[in-house]
């Protein structure tokens, strides 16, 4: 048993902490008050209905504090999952917060091993381990799902950590004995550090590039008054091709797909290597927008438009970078009334949209609904709601 504290309580630092807290003493590190409250009255900071079952059923040494040196002084391992927004001035990941915990880390516990979880750009563990001397950082990348991250973390497809020697395999001990055993075992590829780096950023590229390519095949049926739905079976039925992120949607959004994608960007520009797919899969998704916005635009008689949630997904609370915040934006520039139902808003405006909280109010207010994903509180107005969801997924 290890003493672990994870920083951050988001959707990765909370899905850890909860699996580890079932075969260790794990502390999660916070600087905000209500989360922290939150997790020790056992109460989940992110919706994941696993992670609320895990809370109420396991027996877990589970604790939270906002106390940076009382987290890291006993620590054995600190694992690093704090937010690393991608800077749209300076063209990269801003790294801030997590070099912010190495250096804490350093200053009150040097001895403890550190994992860092947030989505880095390649070479930072290197620059990291020369700027504070430390060479036990690792990186060991998240491929989680937001509203089932717990389950991915008990379920790996595949456990990634950029560490050779008995440090690296030490944590992959501590992951192994935490994890549902299934048959295969779940494979643990002990890597170099720029290699576990760019894992994380092509294997999210690709993804958002399947995301685009069948936005591009729904455009194309859509303006040629042909059912998307048909042709996408056809083509994913293929073993080569497989049915995986095929839904069509307004883009892809969230926590990780806009900024990797801008990032392995960066990382191509930067290094002067000849691409056309990575950027031409961040454009995809702009100009995706453009044409949603566009087919919004020519509905007749609409005065206004009710966007039905923010968030990304369903089963999912995180709304940030939703695809939708850029239709509304186009909207707005084009003088089109927009009211917002997102019961996870506390406030009464956003983007300066009235947020209506009552959901049969605002369905009546709505001439045109427009949803990213369909929910069947909507089946009553379906005449009047616009959405490209196909296969009711995710």
């Amino acid at each position: 048993m290890k003493n672990i504290t994870v920083v951050g309580s988001g959707y990765v630092g909370m899905a850890n902490a909860t699996m580890l807290a079932k075969y260790n003493t794990v502390t999660i590190l916070d600087i905000n008050k209500e989360r922290v409250d939150m997790v020790n009255n056992k109460k989940s900071t992110v919706e994941d209905a696993c992670i609320q079952e895990y809370l109420d059923n396991e027996v877990l040494s589970l604790t939270a504090t906002t106390d940076t040196e009382m987290a890291y002084t006993d620590a054995d391992w600190v694992i690093i999952a704090t937010p690393t927004d991608y800077d749209e001035t300076k063209n990269y990941f801003n790294t801030d917060s997590v070099q912010s915990c190495i250096r804490d880390c350093v200053s009150y516990n040097p001895n403890a091993n550190i994992v860092v979880k947030s989505t880095i750009p390649v070479g930072f563990i290197d620059s990291m381990q020369r700027k504070f001397g430390k060479f036990n950082i690792l990186f060991s990348p998240e491929f989680l799902r937001e509203g089932r991250a717990l389950r991915d973390c008990l379920r790996p497809e595949r456990i990634v950590i950029s560490d050779r020697t008995e440090v690296g395999k030490e944590f992959a001990e501590i992951i192994t004995e935490c994890i549902i055993p299934e048959y295969p075992m779940a494979p643990v590829y002990f890597t170099g550090k720029k290699e576990a780096e760019s894992i994380k950023l092509f294997a999210n590229t690709y993804l958002a590039m399947r995301v685009a390519f069948f936005n591009e095949l729904d455009m194309y049926a859509e303006s040629m008054n042909m059912n998307p739905e048909e042709i996408i079976l056809g083509v994913t039925s293929d073993s080569r091709i497989g049915k995986g992120y095929c839904n069509p949607s307004f883009g892809y959004g969230g926590y990780c797909f806009p900024k990797d994608t801008r990032q392995l960007l960066a990382n191509f520009r930067k290094q002067r290597i000849p691409n056309k797919i990575i950027q031409s899969i961040v454009y995809a998704n702009e100009n995706r927008k453009d044409w949603i916005t566009n087919k919004i635009l020519q509905c007749d008689g609409v005065s206004v438009v009710g966007i039905h949630r923010l968030v990304m997904k369903s089963g999912s609370d995180n709304y940030r970078s939703s695809a939708i915040q850029g239709v509304i934006m186009q909207l707005l520039n084009n003088n089109v009334k927009v009211i917002i139902y997102e019961p996870s808003l506390n406030t009464k405006e956003f983007m300066g949209c009235i947020v209506e909280t009552d959901h049969a109010k605002f369905k009546k207010l709505s001439d045109l609904i427009v949803t990213n994903r369909l929910d069947r509180d909507l089946d009553d107005v379906l005449e009047k709601t616009y959405t490209r969801d196909i296969f009711n997924d995710n």
